[in-house]
């Protein structure tokens, strides 16, 4: 039968077989041309905000599907007035169908799948019109779309706290290892000055090497931190023979001199998930000496408070197949400011306690989100 697996139970009876362009009281790609950043209407196209424009062509509520290019097939909702380029379809349904449920609906379809062409990807408004689907009727629409609103915006509401857990961390983390906020002993006296030391002072180069031919090999997240390789690409990107690769214990560092988003003077990461791993030469090792504590130096690290003295030694214009020329030397006489080792326990406590909230959040965020998924499976047919 044409009927969900979950369904409210006002609503019986099976959901009419119909085509698509039944629901639209038009699809058609955008018309806007004009683009003016000193405009006043936001311009809309295939990747969401392009711009302002003068002039604007539409107003009230649409879905927008991007018609061409990497994100054809994605789909946004808008409101007010604004410009659309061509490169967005412009959908408007007929009254009294319910805009939130064909939102849904239409992202539970994944119209992804439907582009086609390899040089420009494209989809077409004829196409979608074409598409057979089962609908409900309005009143039954329009009760979907509510619940899964309420869904929506606990979702929004664990991105934002998610989100805002993040920054405080980050301006805690500025504050702290800047010593505008220092931390008093279990006596509620101050802890030591700080002590300016070298890199060298309290780490040592780890250069071992794979002589056991280990293949657990690694590569560095933003997010996970040292991580298979072959889990974190979905394939494996080394080379076959991994002998001459470093072998990590677990608490070894890695810096990968590579610049990314969010870190413009590299990367460094210790080795948490695993026993043992190995990664590629082009990686700086090492491993932090007695009386200094790898979590503190985690979080030191990714706050980026050494990108400073980084700089300073990284050949100022150099790069190679995008990664900085530092010298090895010269990376392990930067200067680091660095606790006693309570100090650094307390420090440590106190962020991962925050690190804890946020993994929390995003846990509660990952779970709503297929909670979601799962019910946009089982509310359509």
């Amino acid at each position: 039968m044409n009927v969900p697996k979950l369904r409210f139970k006002e609503f019986s009876g099976e959901w009419e077989k119909k085509t698509l362009g039944c629901f639209f009281e038009y699809l058609q790609s955008g018309k806007s041309k004009e683009k003016d950043e000193n405009g006043s209407f936001v311009l809309y196209g295939s990747t969401g905000t392009i711009g302002f424009c003068k002039h604007f062509d539409y107003q009230g509520s649409h879905i927008l599907i991007a018609r061409v290019g990497a994100n054809a097939g994605y789909l946004y909702e808008v409101d007010g007035q604004y410009g659309v380029s061509d490169n967005a379809l412009v959908l408007r349904l007929t009254y009294p169908n319910n805009q939130s449920f064909f939102y849904n609906f239409l992202n539970y379809l994944n119209l992804n799948k439907l582009v086609f062409g390899s040089g420009q990807p494209l989809i077409t408004g004829g196409l979608l019109k074409t598409l057979l689907v089962f609908i409900p009727l309005p009143p039954e629409q329009t009760k979907i779309a509510n619940f899964l609103a309420a869904v929506d915006e606990k979702i929004e509401q664990l991105i934002q706290q998610v989100s805002l857990l993040q920054r405080y961390k980050k301006g805690v983390m500025q504050q702290i290892f800047s010593q505008q906020l220092r931390f008093k002993d279990e006596d509620g006296n101050d802890f030591p000055e700080w002590e300016g030391k070298e890199l060298k002072d309290v780490a040592e180069r780890v250069v071992r090497k794979n002589k056991e031919n280990n293949q657990n090999v690694l590569t560095i997240s933003a997010q996970y931190g040292l991580i298979n390789q072959e889990k974190f690409f979905s394939k494996l990107v080394a080379a076959k023979d991994t002998t001459g690769y470093y072998l990590l214990h677990k608490g070894d560092f890695a810096y990968n001199k590579s610049y990314s988003n969010g870190y413009p003077m590299g990367a460094i990461k210790c080795l948490n998930n695993y026993e043992k791993g190995v990664v590629s030469t082009l990686y700086i090792c090492f491993r932090l000496k007695e009386n200094n504590l790898n979590s503190f130096f985690e979080h030191y690290f990714e706050s980026g408070t050494h990108n400073t003295e980084i700089e300073k030694i990284a050949t100022e214009g150099a790069r190679n197949h995008g990664l900085l020329n530092i010298g090895l030397d010269d990376f392990f006489s930067i200067d680091l400011k660095t606790p006693s080792l309570p100090e650094q326990t307390k420090i440590a406590n106190f962020l991962s306690a925050i690190d804890d909230k946020i993994t929390n959040a995003q846990q509660q965020l990952d779970a709503t989100k297929q909670y979601k998924k799962s019910l946009l499976q089982q509310m359509f047919v």
